[in-house]
C-alpha cells in the first residue's frame, strides 16, 4: 500500500480536501473520526490523516511514503542526510511567511541592519537579544547568515505574539498569513524580515518509494494529476470565429502577432456557416496565459473575429512529467551513494 500523510488540522484538511478532488484524487473518508481513508480512483493507495506539523517526521521515517504540509515546517525538520525530498514545492494553497515580529514600540528598529544594531547595544548592556520561535533551526540559520550574533533562542507553541509584552522574549519570529495578528499584539515586521515564504507542498520519502514498483506507478499518476492541474491554473482556452479564404490564411493572421499565438500554435477548424454571405468561417482555438485572455481577445476582434469563448483548462500535460523525473533522478543518486 502507498501511504499519503494529510493534514488533520481543521485550517488545513478542508483546502487539502478540496485541492485533490481538483486534481481528480478525491479523497473518500466513511467517518470523520477515522484517521484513514481511501482514494477510489487510486487502489492501492491509502490516506493517513495527521497533524501538518508531524507529517513532514512520518515521511522522514518512513511512516508514510508521500505527505502534504508546510514547506516551514520540511524546512525547519528536514534532516540533510535524510530520505525526506521536495516533489512538488508550491502547491497553490496555505500561502503564508515566517517573518520577524518586533514592537512597534522600537520606532528604530525597522531592517534586519537595526535589528543587528540593537543586539550590539544588548552585548554592551551584557544582555542578549531573546527570539521567540517553533522554528529554532531556520531562525538561527537566518540570523547568523546576516551577522546576527548576539541572540537567544526562545522555543515556543503557544501563542507566542504575546512573548514581548509578557517579557519572556523581545521579538519572535513566526508564521504569519495577513499581518493582523502581529498588529493585534502591537508587533511589526521588519523590511527584510521575511526568513521563509512557505505554502503546501508535496513530500515524499525516496527511500522507501524505490524499493516496490507498484508504490512508483501510483506515484506518478498522482503527479501527472496534480502537475497537471497546476498548469492549467496558468491557463486559458480562448476560440473565435474567424473569416477567411483558407485554414491556413486565419491561422497566419493570428500567428503574425507571437504574444497571442498559444502554447503551440492555434488549433483552426472549418466552420459551416447557418448564412450565405458569400465567406468560408473557421473556428480557430488557442490556448493561453490567464494573464494575456484580454490582450488576445481583443487582437481577435481587431482581425474580425467574433462569438469569443473562454474557457478554463482542467489538465495541461506537458511531454514529461518533472517531478516523477526529478523523484527518478534522486532514487538513482541515492543508489549512487
Amino acid at each position: 500500500m502507498l501511504r499519503l500523510a494529510l493534514p488533520s488540522n481543521v485550517e488545513w484538511q478542508e483546502p487539502t480536501l478540496t485541492f485533490l478532488e481538483s486534481c481528480g484524487l478525491p479523497v473518500e473518508r466513511l467517518d470523520v473520526r477515522r484517521y484513514t481513508a481511501a482514494i477510489r480512483s487510486l487502489p492501492g493507495a491509502n490516506v493517513l490523516f495527521q497533524r501538518v506539523a508531524d507529517i513532514p517526521l512520518k515521511v522522514e521515517e518512513g511512516r508514510a511514503d508521500l505527505g502534504i504540509a508546510g514547506l516551514d515546517r520540511y524546512r525547519e525538520s528536514h534532516r540533510e542526510d535524510g530520505d525526506g525530498i521536495i516533489l512538488i514545492e508550491d502547491l497553490g494553497f496555505q500561502r503564508c511567511e515566517l517573518v520577524i515580529g518586533v514592537p512597534d514600540s522600537w520606532i528604530d528598529v525597522s531592517s534586519l541592519a537595526d535589528l543587528v544594531d540593537l543586539s550590539l547595544e544588548f552585548r554592551e548592556q551584557g544582555k542578549q537579544l531573546r527570539a521567540a520561535t517553533k522554528y529554532p533551526r531556520l531562525v538561527q540559520q537566518f540570523f547568523l547568515a546576516r551577522d546576527l550574533r548576539n541572540f537567544t533562542l526562545v522555543e515556543a507553541a503557544g501563542a507566542m505574539e504575546a512573548a514581548p509584552a509578557m517579557g519572556y522574549a523581545d521579538i519572535i519570529a513566526d508564521i504569519s498569513s495577513s499581518g493582523t495578528t502581529l498588529r493585534e499584539n502591537r508587533l511589526k515586521t521588519l523590511t527584510d524580515g521575511t526568513i521563509l515564504t512557505s505554502q503546501a507542498c508535496l513530500i515524499a520519502n525516496k527511500g522507501l518509494v524505490a524499493q516496490e514498483s507498484g508504490k512508483l506507478s501510483l506515484i506518478k499518476t498522482i503527479l501527472e494529476f496534480i502537475e497537471a492541474r497546476l498548469m492549467a491554473n496558468l491557463y486559458y482556452s480562448v476560440t473565435a470565429n474567424l473569416k477567411g479564404e483558407t485554414a491556413e490564411e486565419v491561422a497566419q493572421n493570428i500567428t503574425s502577432n507571437p504574444k497571442v499565438s498559444g502554447m503551440q500554435g492555434p488549433t483552426i477548424a472549418k466552420v459551416y456557416s447557418k448564412g450565405a454571405d458569400g465567406g468560408s468561417w473557421y473556428a480557430a482555438t488557442v490556448v493561453v496565459e490567464r494573464d494575456k485572455v484580454m490582450e488576445v481577445v481583443e487582437y481577435l476582434r481587431r482581425i474580425g473575429g467574433n462569438g469569443i469563448t473562454v474557457s478554463p483548462m482542467s489538465y495541461v500535460f506537458e511531454d514529461t512529467c518533472r517531478s516523477y523525473q526529478r523523484l527518478l533522478s534522486e532514487i538513482a543518486k541515492g543508489e549512487d551513494d
